[in-house]
């Protein structure tokens, strides 16, 4: 449409080119309504002020000379930041509109309005500076935006509350620390609908994971009521993750991680305008905020987002409760890890244990050490102690000039798209979001250790422990034909360590998955009629309360789990060991004592492929095989291999297959390779038999040692007979290299060996092993030295 308008543009009018006119809020705004709206992304309608009008406003109610003076006595020491920012913002507050501009303003909300066919319509007003959202130094959240406006004259308070908000104790701070000019910058206030998320949701979205930089995945947080909670920390949201290269095909859902929040509260309106917060229902907390079909939706339009833009993106959504239609209300460049370089990894890793204190999410992958300052509120924050671990409930845009100072942020509240989170990855300081009761749990002054170096999960640790700190530089690693690969165990690991040069994971633990994050025995599941244990039944019911149906409870986390392993290695192979605890670590699962035998040597016991087709863990069996099969045909990840442990006839690897067959994973239908683990002599004996039967091998020096050498691996007597470098052991890994290359099929190891000792590495290169698998911080030294080895070869 024409603009008929000289202070006003509408969104459908603007593009990514108009920062310095309308700033970068709205222009993204324009941008996505003018170009987007074909790919089916909605974005409510609305308009925007522009620059031109923010200084005729400073112009006409004769402010520069007054601003530029509180300015200078702030920087000269003579006022304090409050009273800038005070004195500053009453400028605006006392100042009128020109006739012409509030008129163009009530013009043009009274055409918004007819388009929804109302008199007057909610919209929410936005804050939108000329210098923000640009790459080099990200100013989100450092103005204002105001809710449920209606009505003309509220509109016209909101937008000068707008162009005073460019004047924040925290937005003063934040341009003097990045040395931008403070009377450069200008201020436009959108104006937009209101999406009805007050009876729905609204939250968050990220293009990029926004811990480890990986490009592959879409973050969505989401809490009921209005989205800013979830913006500013003060509830702890549900988080969704979808994997993107398989989103173009309509049959897969690619969601590999769904975790619920507490979601304590929400924002809904007020009678006459504006919000409140009110307590969410208990059938509110337990309840995902979105169905699968609306993470899917929302994780398209962040691609498509992306693609356009040609970079990662910050994003927010929101449902509206009336329609039940999803919205895009802004956009805005990733500006942390899209900015580090992938070529340079940093890990740290703790050296010693210590008393876990607390948990909650990490900010960051680091470590650090000091005392505790606790400040419960913005009024306490002259007693924060410079170079302190700040313990808070939650942050606020405000309490930026304190997060600056501190070595590390913990708070109580908030998730991965909280005010706390995205300042302190954009400060580069660790913190551990979302921990329940740290202020009620630590100390003033309480020396800590504060870890984001575990995965997903943060932890606080009682007192400093010794850490280490290392930097790796991943383009000077070279190439092997030995495929190196990885062992992992736990979901978060395989994100940690995406970026380090190895071509797929080599053993994936599920045991990690069920003991960690499932925890219930899988016969207490199927058969939850039968524990006789009224604690684990209590327990049992606590955990699966959101399921229908107790078995899908594991079924869907041990899926995921999988799922999120496999993802950042996609499309490369990712095998995944079915479970393969021992009969007494069964049973420490919880309802698991009475599905278990007591064994005196379940070691040698029954374990493994002897299980499986047992009728006392054939169901479980029939679990595990559900959600493998889920991971490849629902999820889509097609790069998981399966592999069998401790198979110990071909008659025991027939009846197995014949059971993967009856649940539906039938040997090369779909793809399917199934391996087998050669960990017992006689893998090694019938190696070429086991091969018509399997698609590969992998040596499980740990087992194949104590089998062959006769030597407990869990003995402290026996400990230094213990050795996989011994004669016998090696001669049999190079028997069953030879006859299964006799008969085509690979073979790899996931032992610890080729990682602690270097002249093991050598000989499984001279004998011609196919891949070796080892833990993460091994891949990069036992790389280069098989890189050495094959060059000498």
């Amino acid at each position: 449409m024409a603009n008929t308008y000289k202070y006003i543009r509408w969104f459908e009018s603007l593009s990514s080119q108009d920062v310095p006119l309308v700033g970068g809020k709205n222009a993204s705004l324009g941008e996505m309504i003018r170009t987007l709206k074909s790919e089916g992304i909605r974005v409510p309608d609305g308009f925007a002020t522009t620059a031109e009008a923010y200084q005729k406003f400073i112009d006409e109610n004769h402010l520069q000379e007054r601003m530029h003076s509180i300015l200078d006595d702030f920087r000269n020491k003579k006022r304090t930041l409050e009273d800038t920012g005070e004195s500053i913002r009453n400028l605006f507050y006392q100042g009128t509109f020109s006739e012409e501009i509030a008129r163009e303003i009530q013009d043009a909300y009274e055409e918004l309005s007819k388009r929804y066919q109302t008199d007057t319509v909610d919209v929410a007003v936005r804050s939108s500076a000329t210098a923000e959202d640009l790459p080099e130094a990200s100013f989100a959240g450092q103005q204002e935006t105001y809710l449920n406006v209606v009505g003309k004259e509220a509109l016209l308070k909101s937008c000068r509350k707008c162009y005073a908000s460019l004047f924040t104790n925290r937005a003063i701070s934040y341009r003097e620390n990045l040395n931008y000019e403070h009377m450069k910058v200008a201020l436009s206030a959108g104006i937009q609908k209101m999406v009805r998320a007050d009876k729905a949701s609204a939250g968050v979205i990220f293009s990029i994971d926004t811990e480890t930089g990986f490009p592959n995945i879409v973050v969505i947080n989401a809490s009921w009521g209005l989205g800013e909670n979830v913006v500013k920390g003060a509830v702890t949201p549900d988080e969704y993750k979808v994997f993107k290269p398989l989103l173009g095909n309509e049959k897969l859902r690619p969601i590999i991680e769904k975790v619920l929040g507490v979601k304590e509260k929400k924002m809904i309106y007020m009678e006459g305008g504006h919000t409140k917060n009110v307590d969410t229902t208990k059938e509110e907390r337990v309840s995902f905020t979105l169905h699968d079909e609306e993470i899917l939706k929302l994780a398209r339009w962040a691609c498509v987002i992306e693609k356009h833009y040609e970079k990662p993106m910050d994003m927010e959504w929101a449902k509206d409760g009336e329609s039940g239609e999803l919205f895009i209300v802004q956009a805005r460049p990733e500006t942390v890890q899209s900015r580090k370089v992938a070529a340079e990894l940093k890990t740290y890793t703790l050296k010693e244990s210590g008393k876990r204190l607390l948990s909650g999410i990490a900010i960051g992958d680091s470590i650090v050490t000091g005392k505790v300052s606790i400040i419960k509120s913005a009024d306490e924050m002259e007693k924060f102690v410079e170079d302190s671990i700040l313990a808070t409930g939650m942050t606020d845009p405000d309490w930026v000039p304190i997060m600056r100072r501190s070595k590390g942020i913990i708070t109580n509240y908030g998730g991965r798209t909280s005010h706390a989170a995205i300042v302190s990855r954009e400060l580069g300081i660790p913190a551990v979001i979302g921990t329940g009761n740290a202020t009620e749990t630590l100390q003033d002054g309480q020396e800590i250790t504060l870890s984001c170096a575990e995965g997903d999960h943060g932890y606080i640790y009682e007192g400093a422990l010794e850490f280490e700190e290392s930097e790796i530089n991943l383009e000077e690693i070279p190439e092997t034909k030995t495929q190196i690969m990885m062992n992992i165990a736990s979901p978060e690991a395989s994100f940690r360590w995406w970026r380090l040069p190895c071509k797929g994971i080599g053993l994936a633990r599920m045991e990690f998955i069920i003991n960690n994050i499932i925890k219930i025995h899988p016969m207490a599941l199927a058969h939850f009629d039968r524990v006789e244990d009224k604690k684990a039944r209590e327990q049992i019911e606590k955990l699966t309360e959101r399921y229908e149906d107790k078995a899908e409870y594991f079924v869907d986390l041990l899926a995921r789990g999988i799922a999120k392993i496999a993802a950042p290695q996609y499309p490369n192979e990712v095998i995944v060991r079915m479970s393969d605890f021992k009969t007494n670590e069964y049973a420490n699962l919880i309802g698991g004592k009475q599905f278990e035998p007591k064994e005196d040597n379940p070691m040698l016991g029954f374990r493994g492929a002897s299980r499986y087709y047992s009728p006392r863990y054939q169901e479980g069996f029939a679990l595990e095989c559900q959600a493998i099969k889920r991971v490849r045909e629902e999820i889509g990840m097609a790069n998981v291999v399966i592999m069998i442990p401790f198979c110990r006839t071909l008659a025991e690897a027939d009846r197995v297959l014949e059971v993967l067959a009856k649940n539906g994973l039938k040997r090369h239908e779909n793809g399917l390779k199934v391996y087998v683990m050669s960990e017992i002599p006689s893998n090694v004996i019938l190696a070429e038999k086991f091969a018509e039967r399997f698609d590969g091998f992998s040596i499980g020096s740990n087992d194949l040692t104590q089998l062959v050498l006769g030597v407990d691996r869990d003995s402290a007597e026996l400990a230094e007979l213990f050795d996989e470098r011994n004669d016998a052991v090696k001669m049999m890994i190079q028997k069953q290299i030879e006859l299964a290359h006799k008969t085509h099929t690979k073979v790899g190891i996931c032992g610890q060996a080729p990682s602690d000792y270097p002249e093991f590495a050598e000989f499984l290169v001279r004998v011609g092993i196919d891949s070796m698998s080892l833990n993460p911080d091994s891949v990069v030294e036992v790389k280069q030295r098989v890189a050495h080895i094959e060059k000498q070869k």
